[in-house]
């Protein structure tokens, strides 16, 4: 299992990451209310704003306050450090 850091101390599986989005659009943003309603949506922000959403395969939803670019590149380094 690879854990990739989704900033400030905050870490998850990157195995089970299915997408990683920017939250500006409104169909993300139902999606995030979505799981805040039903207790599926973890805020790792930290009190930051949002700035990018980690959908998982288990149906949860993180929110994290590095830029979804970010994330992607600290995620192909792993995957290129596997290779």
């Amino acid at each position: 299992m690879k854990l990739i850091n989704i900033g400030f101390g905050n870490i998850v599986s990157s195995d089970r990451i299915i997408a990683i989005v920017s939250p500006e659009s409104a169909p993300i943003k139902r999606l995030v209310q979505d799981a805040r309603d039903s207790g599926n949506a973890v805020d790792a922000t930290c009190g930051r704003k949002t700035r990018a959403v980690l959908i998982m395969d288990s149906g949860h939803i993180i929110l994290s306050a590095v830029q979804p670019e970010t994330v992607a590149g600290r995620l192909d380094k792993d995957i290129e450090e596997l290779n």
